[in-house]
């Protein structure tokens, strides 16, 4: 077979454009710093970086979920704080209420901070964190506690559409948990009709009446019970807290993998693709070099 200038002109230019591909891809892969720039230069490849983003991203929701409910949980914590000092002050009133030389003016005065006290623990029960009442279960937007005048002493309230389901958050891939307290649970400290409202409305009748009796026997046993299932709240608000701290944890560390197999994944190794760029260049300063001799023509080519 009869090799001509055309033939080895064509092999030549063929190679050529091959050499100045590979340099073009290894150049577009430095200026980058990335392996893949677009799908069709690696699609299995491609494909993995769009999903470990894709995972990544979803994580990055996660860790918003975590730090959003972190912070709801520290203001629940704070609220039943300041309801348990509220109700351990009503407590106090109570003992000292027990005290036979108490006047009528005195049990009065007892009962005015009383009231105080109610006013008081309406409005930790309508706290809102981020445009929601964080005691109002499903119906955040709207109040879930509030204050009625009946005679000379104030009552506690609730509403009557108050939603009593928990709140949920998804904290990784397939992970929930729920993160409220609802009014009803810090007002419901017993079975039955057992609840503050009634306690504190009983509570006023009879500072009222002068019942001291009842004062320091059945109301300030409600009261003390009011107390520990505030305590036992607070107890469970704060397991979820450390339950929210764990789930933080994890999240920044499966962040950090991620991050990890996606730069592996999709970076490129900027010593070893400026060596293979070096080398490159000089195949195709070689071929240059290497064609210009093979393909000289001479008079002979033409006999």
């Amino acid at each position: 077979m009869r090799i001509t200038n055309k033939m080895l002109s064509n092999n030549f230019l063929n190679d050529m454009r091959t050499n100045l591909s590979n340099l073009n891809t290894i150049q577009g892969q430095i200026t980058s710093g990335k392996q893949v720039r677009k799908p069709s230069d690696d699609p299995a490849k491609a494909s993995k970086i769009m999903q470990i983003n894709s995972d990544i991203g979803a994580n990055k929701q996660y860790n918003t979920n975590i730090k959003n409910t972190t912070n709801w949980l520290d203001v629940t914590d704070t609220s039943l704080g300041q309801v348990g000092d509220a109700v351990s002050k009503i407590q106090d009133l109570l003992q000292s209420a027990g005290n036979g030389g108490y006047t009528s003016d005195e049990l009065t005065s007892i009962k005015d901070v009383i009231n105080q006290k109610v006013g008081e623990l309406s409005q930790i029960l309508n706290t809102s964190f981020d445009g929601k009442y964080i005691f109002g279960g499903t119906s955040g937007t709207s109040k879930p506690a509030d204050t009625k005048i009946v005679g000379k002493n104030t009552e506690l309230t609730m509403a009557s559409s108050q939603g009593s389901n928990k709140l949920l958050v998804e904290v990784s891939q397939g992970v929930t948990m729920d993160y409220n307290i609802t009014a009803s649970q810090v007002i419901n400290y017993g079975t039955g009709d057992n609840n503050l409202m009634k306690l504190l409305s009983n509570i006023t009748s009879h500072l009222d009446s002068g019942d001291t009796t009842a004062l320091t026997t059945t109301d300030l046993t409600g009261i003390k019970d009011a107390m520990t299932n505030v305590l036992s709240l607070r107890s469970e608000v704060g397991a979820k807290q450390n339950r929210m701290e764990s789930a933080q944890a994890r999240n920044e560390d499966q962040n950090y993998n991620m991050t990890e197999i996606l730069s592996t994944t999709q970076d490129i190794d900027i010593t070893e693709k400026a060596m293979e760029y070096a080398t490159m260049q000089t195949v195709y300063t070689a071929s240059l070099q290497t064609s210009a001799k093979v393909l000289q023509p001479t008079l002979l080519d033409y006999l």
